[in-house]
């Protein structure tokens, strides 16, 4: 059985820039693989090519050159781009942009209403997603009275109420306080560990990169860094070059190091760092 749920050939995305009209290159020769229940995080500097790999996973955009499939679907082949949209989901950087109706479940029934969904179920998938994203004594309340994180929940269960087997997030963190960061977080592990989704998050917070099971670093379009968030934040040098951070405490850890102290190349957690000290 095959195992793959998203998958790139030799990916490259090109655009005319808005200003000189000169061509512009987001992704050069990307082959990438996304296995069935994995946790990706997406790393990158501004202009890396983050968020043009999101839309692909998607079938938003298509490819200048090279393929993608999702769950073995080509998003080239127009008929089946609805397929591919209900087999994997898309979660933008501002709630407030996702959100369509007055009542909150009204809103999380809007992706399955339009995929011609019968009423009785619709009901049943709009209970299981806010219970899913721990919102169901919301679903009476007007979405822009929520906070921030309340919103994107909101919004993740939108995305679920279509049943997605894989569920993109593009940023949602960013335009978050602190408190609404947990809460999405808290949502995005759970939907991985306890419902098996597939979630590829794009994130500028090292933090959340860590609960991740892989982590790819893009730079100029292509792939700089790939492993698991212990392989990645141990190259502490080579992350800091491509112009992102480490997470606090590997950075803690490797300042540690370089004043001989003999400690671990590899640490991710506060917790582990208190151990071996």
């Amino acid at each position: 059985m095959n195992d793959t749920m998203i998958r790139l050939e030799n990916v490259t995305y090109e655009y005319k820039s808005n200003i000189d009209e000169d061509i512009l290159t987001a992704l050069k020769n990307v082959s990438l693989e996304v296995k069935k229940g994995e946790f990706l995080a997406i790393l990158g500097h501004n202009g890396s090519g983050k968020s043009t790999m999101a839309k692909m996973m998607n079938g938003l955009i298509l490819p200048t050159n090279g393929e993608v499939y999702i769950m073995d679907m080509n998003t080239r082949v127009e008929e089946k781009i609805w397929d591919i949209r209900a087999k994997a989901g898309m979660v933008f950087q501002n709630p407030d942009n996702q959100l369509v109706a007055t009542i909150v479940e009204e809103d999380v029934a809007f992706g399955p209403e339009n995929l011609g969904i019968p009423p009785i179920e619709i009901r049943q998938r709009v209970d299981e997603a806010l219970e899913a994203v721990e919102m169901s004594q919301y679903r009476k309340h007007a979405p822009h009275l929520l906070s921030g994180g309340q919103k994107q929940r909101i919004a993740i269960a939108g995305i679920l109420a279509m049943k997605p087997d894989c569920i993109i997030l593009d940023e949602p963190t960013a335009m978050l306080d602190p408190n609404g960061r947990i809460e999405v977080m808290n949502s995005i592990k759970k939907l991985n560990q306890e419902e098996g989704k597939t979630i590829v998050l794009i994130t500028h917070y090292m933090d959340e990169a860590v609960e991740a099971d892989r982590i790819i670093v893009l730079s100029n379009g292509e792939i700089a860094i790939e492993g698991s968030p212990r392989e990645v934040f141990r190259h502490v040098d080579k992350v800091k070059e491509l112009g992102l951070d480490v997470p606090q405490v590997t950075e803690l850890a490797y300042e540690l190091r370089k004043e001989g102290i003999d400690i671990r190349d590899d640490v991710l957690s506060i917790e582990e760092l208190v151990e071996l000290l």
